[in-house]
């Protein structure tokens, strides 16, 4: 018997407990960024859905909480064989609204499922303590619980996967939580994980999802009284924001960013530059280069500079573009035209700052081409700013102190990658990088569920994933006994 899809109605919303439409007059019409075909049309949420979403979860969460952590964990274990069931149709949603490739969409499905399974295992891995004390009679005691509701905001670049890695945990640990996904992904980004945990078990009003315009609920989100933390996957520029509500406003709350990045791939002059090239490819055009982690700058050592160059402009113009439904295709779709435009601006801009297009071609559609640029320099916006999207810059390093002095030149601390023939030479190397992430000998692009994700200097604050969620997600409580009668100074 073949199943009802997981996302069938086009204009429901699951806002405190039952699905309905949103109550903002504006509508959001989702467009398959390849194709222009309509995949949903939606009354959007307003500040009145936001605030019943907020209530029901501190309604719903202490219940949740009180189901013990075993029971937590059956509804992550059930939402994991879903994931299973439902592969191609959840692979088919990221391809039709994020513009990924086939190749993308099954990493993102993986991905999501990962850390929902991993997620499984945090109900019991959350651990108090006992501590000693120098107080005669008295027991110290560390508890560990919930922090109460979690408001995850979500990017539609990896929209299935940046928001399950919210909230998956938060929900495992005993929160509630309400997402607000990306306009261009409401599906991905959050419609079909309510679906997901639905089926799964989760008892109603623990998890709301709210579709609605930024100017309208977004600060609203972040300053609501309800959520105890706020998570949000983004730009820099938002995310400060979202830190100066949080910390600024009638009611603090803890604040997970993970923002911008200016991944820098390095190339030493002991590399293998095949082994660095094909990794180069896949580190920048994955997904269109529409990744926080993918490559920002190239940079290598003078005297592989050129065979570098050569090899890689050879193996970018081989890449096959177009319908990212396509098994073969490497790249597709930029997610809609404001970006494509922006994008487009930057081509010009570097062209205009003296850089050598080594490759490029015109858009159709939404589709741009690879631009690789030679004889980029530090001062250039090539190098300066965040991408997101198939363009990069080939920087010169004089030697292995110089190409440390690129890499760390920028404001951003996301993600980097060194190459080299020497592994411990590329371990001292990366020790000297600024950032919350090094791969020695592969891609930036790296996210494993066990393994804490989270950058340094204007790419964020915390830490996501395994262990590290754990402390994200849960808040501790000093309790202490005095078991016999304290002598006091007066």
């Amino acid at each position: 018997m073949t199943q009802a899809p997981l996302f069938a109605d086009q204009d429901a919303q699951p806002i405190a407990g039952r699905w309905r439409q949103g109550s903002a007059e504006r509508r959001l019409t989702v467009t398959n960024p390849y194709s222009g075909e309509t995949l949903l049309d939606l009354a959007m949420a307003d500040w009145h859905d936001l605030d019943d979403a907020y209530r029901h979860a501190q309604a719903a969460q202490a219940e949740w909480a009180a189901l013990g952590p075993n029971a937590r964990g059956d509804v992550m274990r059930r939402a994991v064989a879903i994931f299973d069931e439902r592969r191609d149709e959840i692979i088919d949603w990221i391809i039709r609204e994020s513009g990924s490739t086939r190749i993308k969409a099954q990493i993102e499905w993986n991905a999501a499922r990962a850390i929902t399974q991993e997620a499984a295992s945090m109900p019991t891995r959350a651990h108090g303590r006992i501590l000693p004390s120098d107080i005669p009679g008295k027991e110290s005691r560390v508890y560990r619980a919930p922090l109460g509701v979690v408001g995850v905001i979500s990017p539609w670049n990896f929209p299935l996967n940046l928001s399950a890695r919210s909230v998956s945990p938060a929900l495992a640990l005993g929160n509630a939580v309400v997402v607000k996904p990306a306009s261009d992904t409401p599906v991905t980004g959050g419609l079909l994980l309510a679906r997901i945990f639905e089926e799964a078990g989760l008892p109603p009003g623990v998890l709301s999802v709210v579709v609605g315009a930024g100017s309208e609920i977004g600060d609203a989100f972040v300053e609501h009284p309800v959520p105890s933390l706020i998570t949000f996957t983004g730009s820099t520029p938002v995310g400060l924001n979202i830190g100066r509500l949080a910390s600024g406003g009638k009611h603090l709350k803890h604040v997970a960013l993970e923002l911008g990045g200016n991944s820098p791939f390095v190339v030493l002059a002991d590399a293998d530059v095949e082994q660095a090239v094909d990794a180069a490819v896949a580190g920048k055009f994955l997904h269109q280069g529409q990744i926080c982690m993918a490559i920002n700058r190239i940079i290598v050592e003078e005297p592989l500079r050129d065979a570098f160059t050569a090899r890689f402009v050879e193996r970018v113009k081989a890449l096959r573009l177009g319908d990212p439904a396509d098994p073969e295709t490497a790249v597709g779709p930029i997610i809609n035209a404001k970006q494509l435009e922006g994008l487009q601006t930057k081509i010009a801009k570097a062209h205009a700052e003296g850089a050598t297009l080594l490759t490029g071609g015109d858009t159709e559609g939404n589709v741009l081409p690879p631009h690789v640029f030679g004889d980029v320099t530090a001062d250039m916006e090539l190098a300066d700013e965040e991408i997101f999207g198939p363009l990069v810059g080939i920087q010169s390093a004089r030697d292995e102190a110089h190409a440390l002095e690129l890499a760390n030149r920028t404001e951003f601390g996301l993600s980097s990658a060194v190459f080299t023939g020497n592994l411990e030479r590329g371990v001292r190397f990366a020790q000297g990088i600024k950032a919350g992430m090094t791969h020695v000998n592969d891609i930036p692009v790296n996210d494993e569920p066990h393994a804490p994700f989270g950058g340094e200097k204007n790419s964020g604050l915390g830490r996501f994933n395994g262990d590290w969620a754990i402390d994200e997600f849960t808040t501790e409580h000093w309790i202490t006994l005095q078991h016999e009668p304290r002598q006091y100074p007066f």
